[in-house]
């Protein structure tokens, strides 16, 4: 299936709870990307200032009166630009459906870094791009059992062997992401996205990429957000086995292309 051709607008959409020491840079990073024309942050049910530092550093701010999940996070920023879409259309604008470019609140100013995973979504090369840290290449694509969890999973289900299968930083046609709605939820959202679309036919990548965010630490809290990871993913796992792997309500309509291309930013 092939990529959506011209350069395109790309939407940033930022999931966020409890960020506020960091989200404002991370929006300012982001809207300075290539091809960036809207940041969206869903604020997911924080207890802090999220939104209002998001929205004071000049993004367009969705929020979740309580916790939903990043699923339903990343769903609820898509919703938004599709609703910024509609009235520049209204507006007598010809509106084409911008790429849609996911990233975690926490990156702070490395997610300048993810002009890398816009540029083969935006010249066609790929469907989505999805980011490889190099600098924490040992604590995010080594034998964390949840990491292993996904990529195990991942290979049962389409062959591709992916490094950093929880990775969320990630770019995408909005074809592609339509292709692979309803999203799993909560943390099985990247999993279930990279099955859905290698088993439509869809072109994935890994990208090197110059980012860092915080580290999950070893106390109870962070072993805690492991559990629910793995449960997650284990969940995401079962339902795409279950139906054979094929989004629910959707038939394959392309022979599956595993991306095996790397790119590399430049420097």
């Amino acid at each position: 299936m092939a990529a959506a051709p011209g350069p395109g607008r790309v939407a940033v959409v930022i999931p966020a709870r409890d960020e506020q020491e960091r989200v404002g840079a991370t929006v300012r990073a982001a809207r300075a990307l290539p091809g960036v024309d809207l940041v969206v942050v869903v604020d997911d049910g924080s207890f802090d200032d999220t939104a209002a530092v998001a929205r004071t550093a000049g993004a367009r701010v969705f929020r979740h009166a309580r916790n939903r999940g990043k699923g339903a996070a990343m769903e609820t920023g898509a919703e938004g630009v599709r609703g910024f879409e509609a009235h520049e259309r209204r507006s007598g604008a010809d509106v084409v459906p911008r790429h849609l470019l996911f990233l975690d609140a926490d990156l702070g100013a490395t997610a300048g870094a993810a002009a890398a995973l816009i540029e083969p979504v935006r010249a066609g090369t790929a469907d989505m791009a999805i980011a490889r840290f190099p600098r924490t290449r040992t604590r995010l694509g080594g034998h964390g059992f949840v990491v292993r969890l996904a990529r195990d999973g991942i290979r049962r289900a389409t062959g591709w062997e992916t490094e950093q299968p929880l990775n969320g930083q990630r770019c995408l046609t909005r074809q592609a992401f339509d292709a692979a709605r309803p999203l799993a939820p909560g943390f099985g959202v990247e999993t279930g996205l990279t099955i859905d679309l290698l088993s439509r036919g869809f072109r994935v990548v890994e990208v090197d990429v110059a980012m860092e965010h915080r580290a999950t630490g070893t106390d109870v809290r962070s072993q805690l957000h492991r559990a629910r990871q793995f449960v997650d993913v284990a969940r995401a796992l079962a339902v795409r086995e279950l139906r054979g792997a094929r989004p629910r309500g959707k038939e394959p309509d392309a022979p599956v292309r595993r991306g095996r291309e790397q790119v590399h930013p430049a420097e």
